[in-house]
């Protein structure tokens, strides 16, 4: 799951106010700009080799002849273009309603009961920047020993602190307090904790992040898979999207290389069943921070690493690759965008895709119904470019086909 790699803006865009955002093609067109000069345009031979550019709508990557992979581009259906309706979606439970969001603040009676439950004040308590609300409020922090509040166009309660100031099990323990007060109108998708160290002027990010998620509201392919007896193994933010649920193992991780050193040593083991990773840095890095340079590195590092993740995969896997929303670096504004997104899936066994996909687009997969196409694009065999679907559940319907679920 590539956070953050949008394909277009959706039709709906407009709500969001998102229309004209495409991460994809915009981190393509940023490069090409920079790199035509020096002769070296840029490019993911691999992901193009899956067939990348021959999604529907996609603008950016070159469309290669005989693509390795079957593909399409794919819709949300849920309300909302956060993190946590998205990687629900994808393992198809549908959210018809968006979370609350808080463009100017909290509610001062929220923040008075955040402050009486912490035993402290706290500061900021507005839609801002991660980055820049540290520099802005980190030394007033330092000095009074209150956390920074403040959340974004997304469903979230984001607390940072100073490491000297309030140690990261001390943050994190503010922020279990916090979930416990966001239910029922305020029921935020994700409580963070945003550990900061370093020094006024060079403050930074630190490793310690903790997403603290609602529970899903109904039953998702991970709970699924469990009941039915497979292994579900979360690397990355997995387990805090899905508080859990689902899952027989969590492996968190600090960042895309670690992510994909995590899913290789997965794929060493006699694994079977559903190894389900987040790799973060696209967004959170990147994409929030206007760099579509370091997007676009980050991009050909994990395209990079796809040989080895092939070379591990046995003729009765299957590889999908996929994303959660957009969150356009070349977009005005920090926030994520209400795109399409990709799908590949990747296996030796293409007859058993095929069926799995037959399946998924009949409805027989328990978590596609919301939302599918009746049809069965890509031709008789089912393989290929599969079109436009219009929903994320696609993915979850299909990895159900595939396991007998």
């Amino acid at each position: 799951m590539l956070d953050g790699v949008g394909i277009g803006h959706m039709p709906d865009a407009d709500g969001y106010g998102d229309r004209g955002a495409d991460t994809l093609g915009g981190v393509y067109a940023h490069m090409r700009a920079i790199g035509g000069a020096k002769g070296t345009p840029f490019a993911l031979p691999n992901l193009e080799a899956m067939g990348l550019g021959d999604i529907e709508g996609v603008t950016g990557p070159a469309p290669r002849p005989d693509p390795t992979a079957c593909r399409c581009r794919m819709a949300e259906l849920s309300k909302g273009k956060d993190t946590t309706t998205g990687h629900w979606e994808l393992m198809g439970l549908v959210t018809g309603r968006p979370f609350p969001t808080y463009p100017d603040g909290f509610p001062e009676g929220l923040m008075r009961g955040f402050e009486a439950a912490i035993g402290r004040k706290a500061l900021g308590n507005k839609a801002a920047s991660g980055t820049g609300i540290i520099e802005e409020l980190g030394p007033e922090h330092m000095e009074t020993g209150s956390p920074i509040v403040y959340t974004s166009a997304d469903s979230v309660f984001q607390v940072a602190a100073h490491e000297a100031v309030i140690p990261p099990e001390e943050l994190l323990a503010i922020c279990v307090k916090a979930r416990d007060l966001l239910v029922g109108e305020h029921a935020v998708a994700r409580v963070i904790a945003r550990p900061f160290a370093g020094a006024p002027g060079t403050f930074r990010r630190t490793g310690g992040r903790h997403d603290l998620s609602l529970p899903p509201h109904g039953a998702t392919v991970l709970d699924r898979a469990k009941e039915a007896g497979h292994e579900v193994r979360g690397i990355g933010k997995i387990g805090e999207i899905f508080a859990m649920r689902g899952l027989t193992s969590s492996v968190p991780t600090k960042g895309n290389a670690e992510g994909v050193r995590a899913l290789l040593e997965t794929l060493r083991e006699p694994f079977s069943g559903i190894a389900f990773l987040n790799l973060v840095d696209f967004d959170m890095l990147y994409g929030h921070r206007n760099d579509p340079s370091g997007f676009a590195g980050a991009l050909a590092e994990f395209d990079a690493r796809l040989p080895e993740v092939f070379g591990r995969l046995g003729g009765g896997d299957m590889l999908v690759v996929t994303a959660d929303h957009g969150c356009d670096p070349c977009f005005p504004g920090t926030d994520h965008t209400r795109e399409y997104v990709p799908a590949l899936f990747h296996s030796e066994d293409r007859r058993r895709l095929s069926d799995a996909h037959l399946k998924a687009v009949g409805g027989h997969g328990p978590c596609v119904r919301a939302g599918m196409p009746s049809g069965a694009p890509g031709g008789a065999a089912g393989l290929g470019n599969w079109g436009t679907v219009n929903s994320f559940s696609f993915v979850g319907g299909l990895v159900s086909a595939w396991l007998g679920l």
